[in-house]
């Protein structure tokens, strides 16, 4: 059996409902295990809900709880769910802090709930690197994994690359 994985929930697209009209996310509840079912990854996950946020509403108070949960809990595999905007700030706090746990942050461009979603494929890859790659922190997207200080949003093409 492949090591436990603890999945935190924070929000972002990958889980939003819908957005208001300035485009910020708006949540009903969570769908990574509806995600996690449709990948075939359930097994194996523990998942835990710290906050459904637009990533551009994560403060470092909440950065400050995503970190000391990551290192509180007893699992080495960490996969945590995360909107982009902010995806490598969060990243960066975690990166600097965390050296004996594999911890890999996911996102999606476009919603669970919509067609054409890259949710279910980026949490599986995110799942799946979390159990392969050693120690670190990690931006998983769209079938590429990034060291967390070597990895940027490209927000012209919509895609995160190397530096």
């Amino acid at each position: 059996m492949d090591e436990i994985v603890r999945l935190l929930i924070t929000g972002g697209t990958i889980d939003e409902d819908s957005a208001d009209s300035t485009g910020k996310s708006l949540f009903l509840q969570s769908h990574v295990p509806e995600m996690l079912e449709e990948a075939s990854i359930s097994s194996g996950v523990i998942v835990e809900k710290l906050m459904l946020k637009d990533s551009s509403d994560i403060n470092e108070e909440d950065r400050k709880q995503i970190l000391e949960r990551c290192i509180s809990c007893p699992e080495k595999r960490v996969v945590i769910t995360h909107g982009t905007n902010t995806m490598v700030e969060t990243a960066t706090v975690l990166g600097r802090r965390i050296h004996n746990k594999t911890v890999v942050l996911v996102g999606a461009f476009i919603p669970y709930v919509r067609n054409g979603s890259d949710a279910v494929g980026n949490l599986k890859y995110a799942v799946e690197k979390a159990r392969q790659l050693p120690h670190g922190v990690y931006v998983a997207m769209s079938g590429k994994a990034f060291p967390w200080d070597n990895v940027r949003k490209n927000e012209q093409k919509q895609v995160f690359e190397e530096l």
